[in-house]
């Protein structure tokens, strides 16, 4: 037995504490947004570009975070930060740890494993399905 093989039987476990940890990040962006909530330097006028983001942010966090309907809304997430990083952040410069979008591409990716992978344990989705 190689000494990491056991592990695989918390693979479950693993991938919904990822979700959850995640989607908890993620709200922060959102409310952050929404209600300057954690206070933070970047407060500015809710445009409808902003506000739709701190909608989707807030909203789609809460639901990955209780693992409710997760794949159609990581998919729609995963994109939503694709879009931010080619506005937001590509312009400002061509590396991801000068131009401020490491977390939106991190973001993405994991979002985008969370549509192939499902939600884990610890889902509400898991309670759908049974």
């Amino acid at each position: 037995m190689k000494p990491f093989d056991g592990l695989a039987r918390y693979q479950p476990q693993a991938l919904g504490v990822l979700r959850i940890v995640t989607a908890l990040q993620f709200i922060e962006h959102g409310s952050q947004k929404l209600f300057n909530f954690p206070v933070g330097e970047h407060a500015e006028a809710l445009t409808g570009l902003t506000l739709t983001a701190g909608i989707l942010e807030f909203a789609g966090g809460i639901l990955l975070a209780l693992g409710l309907l997760t794949r159609p809304v990581a998919f729609l997430l995963a994109g939503e930060m694709a879009i931010a990083y080619f506005m937001a952040h590509m312009p400002r410069d061509f590396f991801p740890v000068n131009n401020g979008g490491d977390s939106a591409i991190s973001f993405c990716f994991i979002f985008l494993y969370l549509v192939f992978a499902g939600a884990g344990a610890f889902a509400l989705d898991n309670r759908r399905n049974a």
